[in-house]
């Protein structure tokens, strides 16, 4: 069977990737530089406007990015841009600001429309210019056509996506992301064993997002524990960035399953932020999917090391479902109930929890059949 695969045309990674990257981050004669207040101020970013200025590119900044983007974040992000006469974009940050650049290019191209009339349809481009340079090593938003945006109306993470979406340039300095938190590195690094977990036992993996993956696990069950115990260890962080890439381009090309589609509501309804949903849910729903391919789960715990060659599927599934639970542990992932959602309030949000993961299609990704019924009783479980 034929199968399309799509990444970035320009990737720029490795210790000093800004600095060369150089003129591959002059799209245009004006900048609008996508950011989070805190990151504005950090010295990358710093170093990025001083490349810019000495090539001759002038620049805006829109940080007001006060969380996870909605889609007031980014009309605000689309007046920005008009007012400034920008002619392209440049996102610096983790997922928010990636994701807010890319939805902000859909309404630039498409004034007038509401991001909820674009959801479940690849949506045509093309759009202005557009770099990303991460800041974590989690989302992988740097290499794929996905951005993910709350409907603040109807409460809803909306799941908006098209191959023109893929920034023109990823640049992937992992020394952006030394000065990350503890918390910032572990739940971005488990979405990103997320994405590429979901991948290889997605219905949609193809063999070049297997090499991918399996590499991107590899490297996150190593080195993520590395890094969650002293941030400054260059080398783990060197590794989780492109594991977080490698798991990107996978996601682009093979999606994501169950653990997206349940995660997706918890974070609109109850403002959990993604990676850390996505953690929360992690070994809960790979328990659930692993009946359904049981040789993929395998060969995840025999590559990482967890299980022999001669172990039989189950053995070496099951050893690779412990592995996560354990660097779930070492991580320090809550519960809904540690994070501090009362019990009253998420059993009462269950069925439209159930109702949306399976509307945004992602568990139909999933190697074995996902219904309402199933989410809602694995939403009981997560909280019990």
């Amino acid at each position: 069977m034929s199968r399309f695969f799509y990444m970035p045309p320009t990737i720029v990674s490795g210790s000093g990737s800004l600095s060369a990257a150089g003129d591959q981050l002059c799209l245009g004669k004006k900048a609008l530089i996508v950011t989070g207040k805190v990151v504005k101020e950090q010295s990358g970013t710093k170093e990025l406007l001083q490349l810019l200025r000495s090539k001759g590119v002038e620049y805006d900044v829109f940080s007001d990015i006060p969380g996870e983007p909605t889609d007031k974040m980014v009309r605000a992000c689309v007046t920005a841009y008009l007012n400034g006469g920008c002619d392209y974009m440049i996102a610096v940050g983790g997922g928010s600001p990636m994701d807010l650049m890319k939805a902000a290019a859909v309404l630039l191209k498409y004034p007038g429309a509401k991001l909820r009339d674009f959801m479940g349809k690849a949506i045509p481009g093309p759009f202005v210019p557009m770099a990303a340079i991460p800041t974590t090593a989690g989302t992988g938003s740097e290499a794929t056509m996905f951005t993910v945006i709350t409907d603040t109306e109807t409460e809803v993470k909306m799941l908006l996506k098209g191959p023109k979406l893929i920034p023109d340039v990823a640049v992937v300095d992992p020394a952006f992301s030394v000065s990350a938190p503890q918390n910032i590195t572990a739940n971005t690094g488990l979405d990103a064993l997320t994405h590429a977990v979901e991948s290889y036992t997605s219905r949609l993996a193809q063999p070049l997002t297997d090499t991918l993956a399996l590499s991107a696990v590899k490297r996150i069950m190593a080195y993520l524990p590395r890094v969650w115990r002293d941030g400054t260890d260059l080398e783990a962080r060197e590794q989780m960035a492109l594991a977080a890439l490698e798991a990107g381009v996978c996601i682009t090309n093979a999606s994501v399953t169950i653990v997206h589609g349940m995660s997706r509501p918890i974070g609109a309804l109850f403002h959990v932020p993604h990676g850390l949903s996505n953690a929360m849910l992690l070994p809960t729903c790979l328990e659930f999917a692993l009946p359904g391919a049981l040789s993929r789960f395998a060969d995840l715990g025999r590559a990482i090391g967890a299980a022999s060659a001669h172990q039989s599927d189950g053995e070496a599934a099951a050893a690779f479902l412990t592995a996560v639970k354990e660097l779930c542990a070492i991580c320090q992932v809550p519960t809904p109930a540690q994070y501090g959602i009362a019990k009253q309030d998420f059993f009462a949000q269950i069925d439209k929890m159930s109702a949306d993961a399976v509307a945004s299609g992602s568990p139909g990704n999933t190697a074995r059949e996902v219904t309402e019924a199933d989410c809602a009783a694995l939403y009981r479980k997560l909280y019990e």
